[in-house]
């Protein structure tokens, strides 16, 4: 028997990670795209990595359930990479509610009742989540606390109370982050620990379509005129994935990690501020 981990989302920045943490466990690829997980998986086994994957929706409790037990056939669950999620071009609202807050809220829920004792999660945010007007501390706490069924039902989450895809899509990154928190308070109890990482604009096959797209112009402003003057790697992501993962975080549980280049920095007081 081997520890195990549970890496959904089978892209670039799920992938690095994987690569610092995965030598010598068994890896489960759950994504909804079957190629994708097929493919990915193939990398990841010819550089001598243990890996198999399975279809999973996150939008699903079946799913990840089924995703948690075939990764139970082969030991205890040591570890999550939750790295799936749409863009606010890619879904309309209320997929991206489904997939990004509900979906993750679910994974983190009932992956923090079988993950064992030392075990150690993290989940793929967003800037997004830091850049939106602030809420209330009642509705940060509804975020955070809200039994999972009944999330989609907040009021603020009702399509009438939302813009556009990208309010959406910031809502369930703040979410994301007060959920993290939520969950670290039971994970402890299972002796583990959850954190969330906050990417920027990282280099990807899906960043490069959005650079090349409608939205081009905006995300190459961003990048352009953040403090670091360009996007990231998958790589720079997965060094602190690494960290708050090992033996060297473990103090660390229910953080938010923000890798962004100073975007969000920039948007609130320098170059990329709004103009009134």
């Amino acid at each position: 028997m081997k520890d195990v981990i549970l890496w959904t989302g089978a892209g670039q920045i799920g992938m690095a990670i994987a690569r610092r943490i995965g030598s010598g466990e068994k890896i489960i690829i759950g994504d909804k795209n079957t190629a994708n997980a097929e493919a990915t998986a193939k990398i990841m086994a010819e550089a001598g990595f243990d890996v198999e994957w399975i279809e999973c929706d996150i939008s699903s409790r079946d799913s990840i359930l089924d995703l948690i037990h075939k990764g139970q056939e082969y030991g205890e669950i040591s570890a999550l990479i939750n790295a799936a999620g749409v863009s606010p071009s890619q879904a309309p609202i209320e997929a991206i509610l489904k997939v990004d807050l509900y979906g993750t809220a679910v994974l983190l829920e009932e992956v923090g009742k079988v993950i064992k004792n030392g075990g150690a999660g993290v989940t793929i945010s967003s800037q997004s989540g830091h850049r939106m007007k602030q809420l209330t501390p009642e509705e940060d706490r509804l975020l955070a606390t809200t039994p999972t069924e009944e999330l989609l039902s907040l009021e603020m989450l009702q399509p009438a109370k939302i813009h556009d895809t990208l309010h959406a899509y910031q809502l369930a990154k703040r979410c994301n982050e007060k959920r993290v928190m939520f969950e670290a308070c039971r994970w402890g109890e299972r002796g583990a620990r959850i954190n969330s990482i906050s990417p920027g604009i990282i280099v990807t096959p899906l960043a490069l379509d959005e650079f090349n797209g409608p939205r081009g112009d905006f995300y190459k402003n961003m990048f352009a005129n953040c403090p670091a003057g360009r996007p990231g790697t998958a790589d720079e992501v997965a060094n602190v994935a690494e960290l708050i993962m090992n033996e060297s975080g473990t103090f660390i549980t229910g953080s938010d990690f923000m890798i962004d280049g100073g975007a969000t920095a920039s948007y609130f007081y320098g170059k990329l501020q709004p103009r009134e």
